[in-house]
């Protein structure tokens, strides 16, 4: 379980009240959809998140507009981690919801600069299911995919 988790009501989150400029960050880049700053809770130096400024969740309560600034602002941020940090590795990262193990909830990203042996670690139980189960999952989830207008 996360050492701290923000359930705060929107505009009252910790996102929402950085983003309005109510408390302090080290404000790396912002632009009028995304504000990126660096996480207090440094996993490497140059750990970075980007937010969304106005308050979404999760992923899926995000515009299309703003999931692709989103991107764009971590493309931009580890570009800058690159040449600044020169890490040999760089991972994003988005949590999505309690169990997803999200801790504030406030749609971001983790842009961290990557390090031989730093102590991070992704695992999870594969399954392994066969060709059949995997093309029925494909086939249910492009049946799920709305049309693009």
């Amino acid at each position: 379980m996360p050492l701290f988790v923000d359930t705060s009501p929107p505009g009252q989150c910790l996102f929402c009240r950085l983003v309005a400029g109510e408390i302090p960050s080290a404000r790396v880049y912002e632009d009028a959809l995304t504000l990126a700053f660096m996480d207090i809770g440094q996993v490497n130096p140059g750990h970075v998140l980007v937010a969304t400024k106005r308050h979404a969740a999760t992923l899926l309560d995000i515009t299309p507009q703003e999931a692709a600034a989103v991107m764009q602002t971590a493309q931009r941020v580890a570009g800058a981690i690159q040449e600044t940090f020169d890490p040999p590795g760089i991972t994003l990262l988005q949590a999505n919801g309690r169990e997803g193990e999200q801790t504030v909830f406030h749609f971001h990203i983790h842009v961290v600069p990557r390090h031989a042996q730093d102590g991070i670690g992704f695992t999870w139980p594969r399954k392994n299911p066969d060709a059949a189960t995997l093309r029925d999952y494909a086939a249910r989830l492009t049946a799920a995919i709305a049309p693009t207008p």
